[in-house]
Parts: C-alpha cells; sequence; structure tokens
C-alpha cells in the first residue's frame, strides 16, 4: 500500500529540501562510479552509477574485516590466536605474487591481531588469505560465509568469492553497497575501527604506511580501505566524523592514485560544507498509520527507529516529496516494534532516502463485531489483506 503524507507533512519537507543525486550538477568527479552517505541516517547525499556492478579490488577486504569482526565479538576468535601462512597464502598473497602484502614467511604462525592490522593497513593479500583459511579451512568455505553476512547486512549487488578482492569475474560490487559495507562496520564494530587510522605497520623487518593517503592531509579522515587493478582503476572507501556525525564517500575507477586521492578529498569536504541538517521526526513521533484487518485498533501508528533527519543542500530550492509503502492492510497481531513498511523522501522521480518504519504499539486480534465490520469494508473498499 502506497500513500501521500498529509499536508502539512509535505508542506514541511518541501519548505526544507532534501539531500538529492538530482542536485548532482553542483558536484562533479572524475570517478566512474561514487557515492556520498550521511552514517547516521543511510541518507544518500551524492550517487554517480551508485547500482552498476563493479570490480571492488582490494575495497572487498572490508567485507572480510566485517567476518573477522564478527568472529571476534562473538568470541569464536581471539586476537591472540595464531593462523598459519599456507602455501597458498604465501604464494598467491605473498611478495611472490606482485601485489600488496605483509611479506609473511612461509610455514609461519601469526596473530590474528597481526594479519587484521595488515589487511586494513598494507592491504596484505597474504594476511588476508590467511585470516580465510584459518576461520573457513578453505578460502572457497569463507567466501561462502561472506556471503551470508552480506545477505544480512542488505547488500544486494554483491557477490564474493575470495578474501582479497583479486580480480575474478564473478565478485562484484557496488559503491551503494561498499557505503553499506562501511556503515555496518564502522556501527557495528565500533572497538575496532580505530584500527583503520593506525598511520603505519611493520612486519618482517618491513615498514609500510598507510595506504589511505587521506589520513595525513588534515580533513578528519579516519578509514577505511583503497583498491587497485589495472582494469577497474583506483578506488577508496572513505570516512570521516563531521559536527557530530559522520560522512562515508565511495569512489571508485580513477585513473591513478594521486587523482583518487584528489577526487575523495574533493567528495568528503564538499559534504562537509554544502549540507544542513534539519530534523524532521522526532524519536517515537507517528510518521503515519496503517491499517490493521480485524484488530482491537483499525490502525497503528508508525514510526522510526530513532530520530528522522533529512539533510538539506546549502542554497537548494523547493524539491522534495514523500509516501508512505507497506503491505497492508495488516493482519493481528501486530507487535509493537515490528517493522511494518518505509518512508520515502523524493525528489521528483528519484528516490532519496528511505528509512523503515515500525509499530507503535501492540494491536491484537479483535472480536467478531469487529472482524465482520473490516470484512465488509475490505468487500466495499477492494482491501487486499
Amino acid at each position: 500500500m502506497r500513500f501521500r503524507l498529509g499536508l502539512a507533512v509535505l508542506a514541511c519537507l518541501a519548505a526544507l529540501a532534501s539531500a538529492v543525486p538530482v542536485l548532482a550538477q553542483e558536484f562533479e568527479t572524475k570517478a566512474k562510479f561514487a557515492v556520498l552517505m550521511d552514517h547516521e541516517s543511510g541518507t544518500i547525499l551524492f550517487s554517480k552509477d551508485a547500482d552498476e556492478k563493479l570490480e571492488p579490488a582490494s575495497m572487498a577486504k572490508l567485507m572480510t574485516l566485517a567476518v573477522v569482526f564478527t568472529y571476534l565479538q562473538q568470541h569464536k576468535l581471539s586476537l591472540d590466536d595464531e593462523f598459519f601462512i599456507s602455501e597458498h597464502a604465501w604464494r598467491d598473497g605473498g611478495a611472490a605474487s606482485g601485489g600488496s602484502t605483509m611479506f609473511a614467511e612461509l610455514n609461519s604462525k601469526i596473530r590474528v591481531e597481526d594479519l587484521v592490522k595488515s589487511v586494513i593497513i598494507q592491504s596484505g593479500n597474504d594476511a588476508a588469505i590467511a585470516l580465510a583459511e584459518g576461520i573457513g579451512g578453505t578460502e572457497q568455505t569463507f567466501a561462502k560465509i561472506e556471503n551470508q553476512l552480506a545477505k544480512q547486512i542488505g547488500l544486494g549487488g554483491s557477490h564474493f568469492t575470495n578474501s582479497t578482492g583479486l580480480p575474478d569475474p564473478n565478485q562484484y560490487s557496488s559503491a551503494r553497497d561498499l557505503a553499506l559495507l562501511s556503515r555496518y562496520i564502522i556501527a557495528t564494530f565500533p572497538e575496532f575501527y580505530p584500527i583503520f587510522s593506525i598511520p603505519e605497520f611493520t612486519w618482517n623487518n618491513i615498514r609500510q604506511m598507510n595506504r589511505n593517503s587521506l589520513l595525513e592531509i588534515g580533513i578528519g579522515v579516519d578509514g577505511l580501505k583503497t583498491g587497485h587493478t589495472d582494469e577497474a582503476g583506483y578506488g577508496e572507501v572513505v570516512s570521516a566524523p563531521n559536527d557530530g556525525r559522520r560522512l562515508i564517500a565511495v569512489l571508485h575507477g580513477l585513473a591513478s592514485m594521486k587523482e583518487r586521492t584528489e577526487e575523495a578529498r574533493k567528495l568528503i569536504t564538499w559534504g562537509m560544507r554544502g549540507f544542513e541538517l534539519i530534523p524532521v521526526y522526532a524519536k517515537d513521533k507517528v510518521v503515519a498509520y496503517a491499517n490493521v484487518f480485524g484488530g482491537t485498533k483499525p490502525s497503528v501508528g508508525l514510526v522510526g527507529r530513532d530520530k528522522i533527519d533529512l539533510f538539506v543542500p546549502k542554497g537548494a530550492e523547493n524539491c522534495p516529496t514523500a509516501t508512505v509503502t507497506y503491505k497492508g492492510p495488516l493482519r493481528p497481531p501486530v507487535q509493537q516494534g515490528q517493522e511494518i513498511g518505509k518512508l520515502n523522501i523524493f525528489c521528483g522521480d528519484t528516490l532519496v532516502q528511505q528509512t523503515p518504519l515500525y509499530a507503535a504499539e501492540t494491536v491484537e486480534e479483535g472480536d467478531l463485531v469487529r472482524r465482520s465490520t473490516d470484512a465488509a469494508k475490505q468487500l466495499l473498499l477492494g482491501w487486499l489483506p
């Protein structure tokens, strides 16, 4: 079921304007794919081919890290555990491979904490393979674990086949999914996120600097991951706090490391300076009502999980409209906190923000009179329960 919000709400939204990709002409990037996201709300402030398939290169290691962090958080793994450096890890991910590496020695054992630091700071392929084999037994089994977690996170445009991001035609992602994955990591694993800002790491007496060159230029960036292959070009996922909130930027398909750094700097800086944050709904404020078929009440209020904010581009004129969508009428019992539908914010025909809405209260099944009355409404109004 889909309906427009009340006139007062629409007037409010129209007066505020929204953070819209339609205003992309105000920002241009050389990146083939790009996304700028508000971490707290998930609002997309800018997008360019955000849902197109891309080769994630070493940015795929974020999925590897998400699995490792999950195992650590669930105490299935310890930072002090040691994993073996196999022939596969050494040959296909070590110095002999010519790719990014921590220079791990064949048949050695390395602590999980050091492997994690290598993956984040050095983009070590050998470290990523060692983590995958240590958790899954084989890299192929680990990839299945990655895809299970990706599905739970909601990465609908991604599929992973290895732990490193090394080229594979069956491995792909999108700029939007990489932003969502980064948002998940930042929100779910705050105890591990500071590792992304460590400036350097030394292993086997070889000192390597963090590949995220934006860490050192003083604009507040504190994560996340770079990536590059000859075919895909240069990409990066970066994040930075901004006035008590946080931005996440994804860019890919650039021609050089220098271009990658400059385009990422421009995008994240524009995001910090070009928008204002406007609160729309306070926590527990009813956004709309959903019909309940045969319940003790004819409808249930819908609220956000928390407050609902909009990002307003500075200088933007009237733009957004809003709808609420849900499958209904609902059948009781409806439980308080149950996800019911979504608040959709549009600019023209472009969906720019989508926020889940939840039942504000529990609605139990009604008596026979109520059910009979609603059945009559169904016949007259064409409800599809």
